[in-house]
């Protein structure tokens, strides 16, 4: 399945090529810090283990690796993987007290690593950026161990129509954000346009199950604002 935002040449690459610097800030400025409870949330989702192997995909600066091996007091194979070189860059820096952390640049419908390689396979706000969903979670299923699990954080379709007016006239103000903050305020609507045109919450549980995944769930969070899809390679 094909999305058409992110297939417009150098579209995406550009748009993370403009901001991954001030990345992490405007993450805080948008979610007025709520990205960080929803991301906290996907990891007691998981409830990890010492000694798995986790592949984080579009995983920015790091922020998923940083709270799943404080989840498991540092002992953890963590490979995060993203497209942008800047983004690996400032990942390194920020977690480099961290040495079992591996960094790649690859994109998501294309990881360099073999067959039943992982224990888990997370991906936050990340799904919505890759060109072809199906061939993203192609790959999800094909680098996870048998028993292993997917988790999608998103995000998603709003279920409450006054949250949802509230939302829409507060997301007209995220590209001016972007031109404050970060002097730059394309990419912040590439953001609102591609989370518009997005699947909704049943949508992609089909996509998954189309994919072979099992025992698919979804949890909204904010209201639906966002939400995390998991699911089971057995």
């Amino acid at each position: 399945m094909q999305q058409y935002l992110q297939n417009k040449k150098g579209l995406v690459q550009g748009v993370f090529d403009r901001v991954y610097d001030q990345y992490d800030l405007m993450n805080d400025f948008m979610s007025l810090g709520i990205h960080r409870l929803w991301k906290q949330n996907l990891l007691n989702m998981m409830n990890p283990t010492q000694n798995q192997k986790i592949i984080d995909v579009a995983c920015g600066t790091g922020d998923i690796a940083k709270l799943y091996l404080k989840c498991v007091n540092k002992n953890a194979e963590i490979t995060c993987v993203d497209p942008n070189k800047g983004m690996i860059k400032k990942g390194k820096e920020k977690l480099n007290k961290f040495k079992n952390l591996n960094w790649v640049i690859a994109q998501a419908e294309k990881l360099p690593f073999k067959d039943n390689s992982f224990d888990f396979y997370t991906i936050s706000f990340g799904l919505r950026n890759t060109k072809n969903l199906n061939n993203a979670l192609s790959e999800a299923y094909r680098v996870l161990k048998p028993g292993g699990r997917f988790l999608c954080l998103e995000f998603s379709k709003i279920q409450n129509s006054n949250l949802e007016l509230v939302y829409k006239n507060y997301s007209k103000l995220i590209p001016i954000l972007g031109k404050l903050i970060v002097g730059e305020k394309e990419p912040y609507e590439y953001l609102i346009n591609s989370i518009e045109n997005f699947l909704n919450q049943e949508e992609l549980i089909s996509l998954m199950k189309k994919n072979n995944f099992t025992k698919c769930k979804y949890r909204n969070l904010s209201g639906g604002i966002v939400s995390i899809h998991n699911g089971w390679k057995i």
